[in-house]
């Protein structure tokens, strides 16, 4: 594989978190994180109720390379020792994404060495084994990040088996959006999950989409449309039955991802799920899951809750492990770049296909 350990630097940029972070591979084993360091732009959105791509990009732009220094001060390693530098290439905000892959593919030219791009799912499906109790292959993945929520049968780095996905709103969005009805700040998700944590999740009766459908398929638009109705029904009393609300929304969205989880292990025969995303910071769908696991007898694997949100440790991870499996060598030299705001999973090497 043209040298016996890697450093490679690696570049999040895909929306509101600028993340870098160094990570070190051998040829076989789990990469070991060295250094990390990470921005989160929720304040200066705040005050616009949501993310504002062009602001988003000029924050990129200010804390990238301080960022980069922070993390390989932490790592102790100097920049003329990394090996190669990885970047988000896409899905995510297009402008946002020029500035890591523009500052990434720059350094690796600089310093001669490999430019490697990486998809942000990916990053997370992978994220996991950042953790202390890192999964093995083969494991059924539940991916809960931002507008995607699917389920996938996982062999090895690049062997992927799309099973179900989301055919309108995602489990994010579904929080995000209902959140926004009840008035709750950004980002709104965690927010309603804040105020659910008063509520009484049996107060409300709400739909479970597709929760019997027979297919590993979500479906959460139906949802936010019945949290919309409910709250205009509500009216003044909307107020006095915000963490109610809340909590009934909240019980609903795990209900469904929980249901579907264990349908994918059992139709996959794998007694392994790991769940990935920032959804899967949510404590009510992390407690569930553990209680899911211990019945039936599944191993359930996380990343760390620092690395469920987007961050670069998981981009140069993604990429450490894609070098271990031979996707792309020392010798290689490509530093002209773009970004795919809409890349489909697809492209690297996920089947469209559906298969058990």
């Amino acid at each position: 594989m043209g040298c016996s350990r890697m450093k490679i630097l690696g570049f999040e940029s895909s929306c509101d978190e600028t993340g870098v972070a160094l990570v070190e591979a051998a040829p076989q084993g789990v990469p070991r994180l060295l250094g990390a360091a990470l921005h989160s732009q929720v304040a200066m959105h705040r005050d616009y109720g949501g993310v504002v791509p062009e602001l988003a990009s000029r924050d990129h732009i200010r804390r990238v390379l301080p960022l980069t220094e922070a993390a390989l001060a932490q790592a102790g390693v100097a920049l003329h020792a990394v090996d190669a530098v990885a970047y988000t290439r896409g899905p995510g905000l297009a402008g946002a994404l020029l500035v890591g892959a523009g500052v990434a593919c720059a350094l690796a030219a600089a310093l001669d060495v490999p430019a490697v791009a990486v998809h942000h799912l990916e990053g997370h499906l992978l994220s996991p084994f950042l953790s202390a109790d890192a999964p093995t292959f083969p494991f059924v993945a539940l991916l809960v990040s931002g507008g995607h929520t699917q389920l996938m049968r996982v062999d090895g780095v690049g062997h992927y088996r799309l099973l179900g996905e989301t055919i309108d709103d995602a489990a994010g969005e579904a929080f995000d959006k209902s959140a926004k009805v009840l008035g709750l700040g950004y980002p709104g998700g965690p927010a309603l999950s804040r105020l659910a944590e008063q509520g009484d999740p049996a107060a409300f009766a709400l739909p479970r989409p597709l929760l019997h459908s027979g297919d590993l398929d979500f479906s959460f638009a139906g949802l936010k449309t019945a949290v919309l109705t409910l709250a205009r029904k509500l009216g003044p009393a909307l107020e006095a039955r915000k963490a109610d609300l809340a909590a009934a929304t909240e019980a609903a969205i795990v209900d469904v991802l929980v249901h579907k989880s264990r349908a994918a292990l059992q139709a996959t025969g794998l007694n392994r799920l790991v769940v990935a995303g920032g959804v899967g910071a949510n404590r009510r769908l992390r407690a569930q899951l553990g209680e899911a696991a211990a019945r039936y007898g599944w191993r359930l694997h996380y990343p760390e809750v620092a690395w469920c949100t987007d961050n670069g440790a998981m981009i140069a991870l993604a990429a450490a492990m894609r070098w271990q499996v031979g996707a792309w060598s020392n010798r290689d030299r490509a530093w002209a770049f773009d970004v795919l705001p809409r890349w489909p999973l697809e492209a690297v090497g996920l089947s469209a296909n559906r298969a058990v």
